[in-house]
Protein backbone atom coordinates (compact mmCIF):
# COMPACT_ATOMS: atom_id res chain seq x y z
CA UNK A 1 0.00 0.00 0.00
CA UNK A 2 1.26 3.46 -0.84
CA UNK A 3 1.05 6.02 1.93
CA UNK A 4 2.30 9.47 2.70
CA UNK A 5 4.02 9.93 6.05
CA UNK A 6 2.30 11.34 9.09
CA UNK A 7 4.43 14.50 8.80
CA UNK A 8 3.14 15.06 5.27
CA UNK A 9 -0.41 14.48 6.46
CA UNK A 10 0.19 17.10 9.15
CA UNK A 11 1.62 19.40 6.49
CA UNK A 12 -1.64 19.25 4.53
CA UNK A 13 -3.66 19.81 7.72
CA UNK A 14 -1.53 22.81 8.74
CA UNK A 15 -1.63 24.37 5.26
CA UNK A 16 -5.41 23.90 5.14
CA UNK A 17 -5.82 25.58 8.52
CA UNK A 18 -3.60 28.49 7.49
CA UNK A 19 -5.54 28.83 4.21
CA UNK A 20 -8.84 28.87 6.06
CA UNK A 21 -7.49 31.71 8.21
CA UNK A 22 -7.97 33.90 5.10
CA UNK A 23 -4.64 35.71 5.28
CA UNK A 24 -4.55 36.06 9.08
CA UNK A 25 -1.16 35.12 10.49
CA UNK A 26 -1.04 31.78 12.28
CA UNK A 27 1.51 30.92 14.94
CA UNK A 28 2.79 27.45 15.77
CA UNK A 29 1.46 27.43 19.34
CA UNK A 30 -2.10 28.27 18.30
CA UNK A 31 -1.99 25.79 15.41
CA UNK A 32 -0.77 23.03 17.74
CA UNK A 33 -3.61 23.72 20.19
CA UNK A 34 -6.33 24.09 17.54
CA UNK A 35 -5.34 20.95 15.67
CA UNK A 36 -4.20 18.84 18.64
CA UNK A 37 -0.79 18.19 17.10
CA UNK A 38 2.30 18.30 19.35
CA UNK A 39 4.04 21.69 19.21
CA UNK A 40 7.47 20.24 18.28
CA UNK A 41 5.88 18.45 15.33
CA UNK A 42 4.04 21.58 14.21
CA UNK A 43 7.27 23.58 14.45
CA UNK A 44 9.18 20.98 12.44
CA UNK A 45 6.58 20.81 9.66
CA UNK A 46 6.20 24.60 9.48
CA UNK A 47 9.98 24.94 9.17
CA UNK A 48 10.00 22.48 6.24
CA UNK A 49 7.09 24.28 4.55
CA UNK A 50 8.90 27.60 5.04
CA UNK A 51 12.13 26.19 3.56
CA UNK A 52 10.09 24.80 0.66
CA UNK A 53 8.69 28.28 -0.06
CA UNK A 54 5.08 27.27 0.64
CA UNK A 55 4.89 29.58 3.66
CA UNK A 56 6.30 32.95 4.63
CA UNK A 57 7.15 33.87 8.18
CA UNK A 58 6.57 37.26 9.74
CA UNK A 59 8.73 37.90 12.82
CA UNK A 60 7.69 39.71 15.97
CA UNK A 61 5.14 39.46 18.76
CA UNK A 62 2.28 39.70 16.28
CA UNK A 63 4.05 37.49 13.73
CA UNK A 64 3.26 34.10 12.38
CA UNK A 65 2.91 32.17 9.15
CA UNK A 66 0.85 32.67 6.02
CA UNK A 67 0.77 31.02 2.63
CA UNK A 68 3.52 32.20 0.29
CA UNK A 69 0.99 32.36 -2.57
CA UNK A 70 -2.64 31.64 -3.29
CA UNK A 71 -3.85 28.17 -2.26
CA UNK A 72 -5.03 27.66 -5.84
CA UNK A 73 -1.37 27.89 -6.93
CA UNK A 74 -0.06 25.27 -4.49
CA UNK A 75 -0.42 21.71 -5.75
CA UNK A 76 -0.70 18.50 -3.75
CA UNK A 77 2.42 17.25 -5.56
CA UNK A 78 4.38 20.31 -4.47
CA UNK A 79 3.40 19.80 -0.83
CA UNK A 80 4.43 16.14 -0.94
CA UNK A 81 7.71 16.98 -2.69
CA UNK A 82 8.59 19.63 -0.11
CA UNK A 83 7.95 17.26 2.79
CA UNK A 84 9.03 13.91 1.34
CA UNK A 85 11.02 14.53 -1.81
CA UNK A 86 10.07 13.51 -5.35
CA UNK A 87 6.96 11.35 -5.73
CA UNK A 88 8.28 7.95 -6.68
CA UNK A 89 6.30 4.71 -6.76
CA UNK A 90 9.40 2.53 -7.08
CA UNK A 91 13.17 2.94 -7.31
CA UNK A 92 12.99 2.92 -11.10
CA UNK A 93 10.90 6.10 -10.99
CA UNK A 94 13.56 8.30 -9.40
CA UNK A 95 15.65 10.66 -11.51
CA UNK A 96 18.59 8.33 -12.12
CA UNK A 97 16.43 5.22 -12.17
CA UNK A 98 17.33 1.96 -10.53
CA UNK A 99 20.21 -0.31 -11.41
CA UNK A 100 17.98 -2.92 -13.05
CA UNK A 101 16.79 -2.86 -16.62
CA UNK A 102 13.73 -5.05 -16.11
CA UNK A 103 10.61 -5.65 -18.14
CA UNK A 104 8.38 -3.51 -15.90
CA UNK A 105 10.58 -0.45 -15.38
CA UNK A 106 9.05 1.59 -18.21
CA UNK A 107 5.55 0.66 -17.07
CA UNK A 108 6.25 1.86 -13.53
CA UNK A 109 7.58 5.13 -14.90
CA UNK A 110 4.35 5.61 -16.88
CA UNK A 111 2.21 4.86 -13.83
CA UNK A 112 4.30 7.22 -11.71
CA UNK A 113 3.93 9.95 -14.31
CA UNK A 114 0.13 9.64 -14.27
CA UNK A 115 0.06 9.88 -10.49
CA UNK A 116 2.40 12.88 -10.38
CA UNK A 117 0.39 14.65 -13.10
CA UNK A 118 -2.82 14.10 -11.13
CA UNK A 119 -1.24 15.36 -7.91
CA UNK A 120 -0.02 18.45 -9.78
CA UNK A 121 -3.55 19.10 -11.04
CA UNK A 122 -5.08 19.24 -7.55
CA UNK A 123 -4.56 22.44 -5.58
CA UNK A 124 -4.58 23.00 -1.84
CA UNK A 125 -7.67 25.14 -2.34
CA UNK A 126 -9.50 22.30 -4.10
CA UNK A 127 -8.53 19.85 -1.37
CA UNK A 128 -9.88 22.12 1.35
CA UNK A 129 -13.10 22.90 -0.50
CA UNK A 130 -13.69 19.26 -1.49
CA UNK A 131 -12.91 18.16 2.06
CA UNK A 132 -15.53 20.52 3.48
CA UNK A 133 -18.36 19.01 1.45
Amino acid sequence: MLRITRLTDYGFILLAEIFQGKGKLSNSKDLAEQLDIPLPTVSKVLKLLLQGSLLVSIQGSQGGYRLAREASAISAAEIIEVLEGPVSMTACCITNGCDRNCAVSNSWQKVNSVIVDKLRSVSLEEMVIDGAT
